[in-house]
C-alpha cells in the first residue's frame, strides 16, 4: 500500500477540520491484502490518500497520479488525458460530481474549495453539473478504460460501505471480461488467470 501526500493547496483559508487522511489500522490491513488488485482510498474532496502498487500501474499511465497532491475530482476535470482514458467520459463526470455533492454538505469549506477552483478552471463541464438535480452516487458499476498500455478494458468497480465518519471511500477495480483480466495480469507483471474476471 502506498499512502499520498496531503491536498492541503485546495483548501487554504479553511477553517474547518479538512478531510481526515489518517486510515484506519483495517483499512490498511484490508489495502496491503488487496496489493494484485487495483484499489484506491480517497477522502470526501477526491484526494487520493492510499493505493495498492496494482492501482499505481494503472493509473500512473492514464495521468491520475502525476499531481503532487492526486485528486481523481480534479483529474476528471482539468486534465484533458481523462477525456482520452474514459470514453463515457461524461457518466464518470457525473459521478465524480455525486460523490463530491453527497461525500459532505456542498458548505463544508474544503468542498467550497474545491468547487471555487473547478469553477474556474473546469467551467460549465462543471458547473452545469453541480448546478443539476444530484443523484446519488452508484457503488458498483462498469467503466470502459482506454488505457495507453492496457487498451480499451472493462474495469468493474466496487466500493465497499465505509463509516461515515470516516469520510473516505475505498474503490476496488475488477477485471469484466477475460480480455481485461490478462490485460490486468500482464500490466502487473503477473502469469495469466492470477487475476480472474468479477464474471469468472
Amino acid at each position: 500500500m502506498k499512502e499520498s501526500d496531503g491536498d492541503a493547496m485546495c483548501c487554504a483559508g479553511a477553517t474547518a477540520a479538512p478531510p481526515s487522511r489518517t486510515i484506519r489500522p483495517s483499512v490498511r490491513a484490508l489495502l496491503d491484502r488487496l496489493g494484485p488488485t487495483p484499489a484506491v482510498l480517497v477522502n470526501w474532496i477526491g484526494a487520493v490518500i492510499a493505493y495498492t502498487d496494482a492501482y499505481e500501474r494503472y493509473a500512473r499511465p492514464l495521468g491520475i497520479l502525476d499531481a503532487r497532491q492526486p485528486n481523481v475530482v480534479r483529474y476528471v476535470f482539468t486534465d484533458e488525458r481523462a477525456r482520452t482514458a474514459h470514453p463515457e467520459w461524461d457518466r464518470v463526470a457525473d459521478e465524480q460530481v455525486s460523490h463530491l455533492r453527497h461525500g459532505a454538505s456542498i458548505h463544508d469549506p474544503h468542498v467550497a474549495a474545491l468547487v471555487d477552483e473547478l469553477t474556474v478552471t473546469a467551467g460549465a463541464p462543471f458547473a452545469d453539473r453541480l448546478a443539476a438535480v444530484p443523484s446519488l452516487p452508484r457503488r458498483t458499476g462498469v467503466d470502459v478504460v482506454a488505457h495507453p498500455q492496457a487498451g480499451t478494458r472493462r474495469l468493474a468497480y466496487e466500493t465497499p460501505a465505509m463509516p461515515e465518519a470516516d469520510g473516505q471511500r475505498l474503490v476496488v477495480h475488477l477485471p469484466a471480461d477475460d480480455a481485461t483480466a490478462a490485460a490486468l495480469d500482464r500490466l502487473n507483471g503477473r502469469r495469466p488467470g492470477a487475476l480472474r474476471a468479477a464474471n469468472g
